[in-house]
């Protein structure tokens, strides 16, 4: 397993990943602290300078394991479930954009918030409707350009649907493409399951990435999560990827990333070169 820290490669209103101005002296500062990769959130493709960023990455010798998609709908409203047929489009649409980098930079791309809520006054069939299509059609792009997709559960209070790893994974078999998987993440887990080893024991085969934060959504050490137990049941799962830190810059970026590294890097040695 390797560590990686979640960055936003713009400005945004999202707390729970970090942005401090200079993505290039932020990619630095985490590579000076030991993290093997870092997860980018990019709003939209259009508006962010990869070729930039790809080389500051490739210079430092990061990997990029994921791309984040939720500024899209916490800053534009963008949503897979809306009920706005033109909001919906441009959802997709922008799931689309983010296929080039993803392929480019050899990240699974994230489907959490721009899922959307089940709307007022509708079902989760109808919200499936809506949704499952959409998947399916990124979905089958994406697999044209060797990437793979991740939906996230998110916690009861975020959104009111897809809230557990179990509802994901009931999802992906109705959705029934192969290079669609799911990503835990231990602060909505601490919410939502009632044992989260169990929860990804079950998922085992379809867990491509993994979010770490604390109970308090702060860095790993700083609230109640058993992180012990988590890498433990990864590990028996011969999981390789990822645990990548998304959490609350508190106090700041630097010193949350220093928690993490310090608390993490005791479960999860560095490989030697």
């Amino acid at each position: 397993m390797k560590l990686a820290y979640a960055i936003s490669a713009s400005p945004t209103r999202f707390a729970a990943v970090g942005h401090a101005g200079d993505v290039h002296a932020t990619l630095r500062r985490l590579a000076g602290l030991g993290f093997d990769g870092v997860e980018l959130a990019i709003r939209d493709p259009a508006q962010v300078d990869l070729d930039a960023i790809a080389g500051t990455v490739r210079g430092l010798g990061l990997a990029v394991p994921a791309v984040g998609t939720g500024q899209a709908y916490v800053e534009e409203g963008l949503s897979l479930t809306a009920p706005d047929p033109a909001r919906r489009e441009a959802a997709e649409a922008r799931l689309m954009a983010q296929l080039a980098p993803a392929a480019r930079l050899g990240a699974v791309v994230i489907i959490g918030l721009i899922h959307g809520p089940v709307p007022p006054g509708e079902t989760h069939e109808r919200a499936l409707e809506r949704f499952l299509p959409a998947v399916s059609r990124v979905a089958q792009a994406a697999g044209r350009r060797g990437v793979r997709l991740v939906i996230e559960p998110i916690n009861r209070y975020e959104t009111n649907w897809l809230n557990t790893v179990e509802e994901v994974m009931d999802l992906l078999r109705r959705l029934g493409e192969d290079n669609v998987g799911v990503l835990p993440d231990t602060f909505h887990m601490n919410i939502e399951e009632a044992a989260p080893a169990a929860a990804v024991r079950a998922a085992r085969t379809r867990v491509w990435h993994v979010h770490v934060a604390d109970s308090n959504r702060r860095a790993p050490g700083l609230g109640h999560v058993d992180f012990d137990a988590l890498v433990r049941e990864l590990a028996r799962a011969r999981y390789a990827g990822f645990l990548s830190a998304e959490i609350l810059q508190d106090p700041t970026l630097e010193e949350a990333a220093r928690q993490t590294a310090a608390k993490m890097r005791l479960l999860v040695p560095r490989r030697r070169a």
